[in-house]
């Protein structure tokens, strides 16, 4: 069987903001209308981020734009939603979180098998300084890209 894979939304800040360490895949629990809004691309990831409570992984910040053709019943767009994870998986992430001082944010979330997954990771934020680099060295190899594709032409 063909695992099919369609990306909804990802969280482009995160990889601006954080130093990314390694990531894994969790499902969400989520309610009806809510999923039909991720089918149609109705979610934003910007400013999110993963906490752990009383055992459990929480998705925090994840606006999910309330579904157009549901009732006045949709719930809280900005609401706290459970991340399905195993548990040493969950307690693997606070050991870190709390030891290390490293947050966890969502980099993207996806439809595999039309059930609503999100890949999230361990980070560490970067400082401004960090972030120029970054910057730069994009922009190095741009440059180098163009002039090698300009003496290949």
């Amino acid at each position: 069987m063909t695992e099919q894979f369609k990306t909804v939304a990802t969280n482009r800040k995160a990889y601006h903001d954080y130093f990314l360490f390694d990531d894994l895949e969790a499902g969400i629990a989520l309610t009806g209308t809510e999923i039909k809004s991720i089918r149609e691309g109705r979610v934003n990831l910007r400013d999110s981020y993963v906490q752990i409570r009383a055992g459990q992984a929480w998705l925090m910040n994840v606006h999910v734009s309330p579904y157009a053709a549901g009732s006045r019943e949709n719930p809280d767009p900005r609401r706290d939603r459970r991340l399905l994870l195993h548990r040493r998986q969950i307690v693997r992430l606070a050991a870190a979180t709390q030891e290390k001082g490293l947050t966890i944010v969502p980099l993207r979330l996806y439809l595999k098998n039309n059930r609503a997954k999100v890949q999230i990771a361990l980070a560490r934020g970067k400082k401004l300084y960090d972030k120029r680099d970054a910057i730069d060295q994009r922009e190095t190899e741009r440059r180098l890209q163009r002039e090698i594709k300009g003496r290949l032409d």
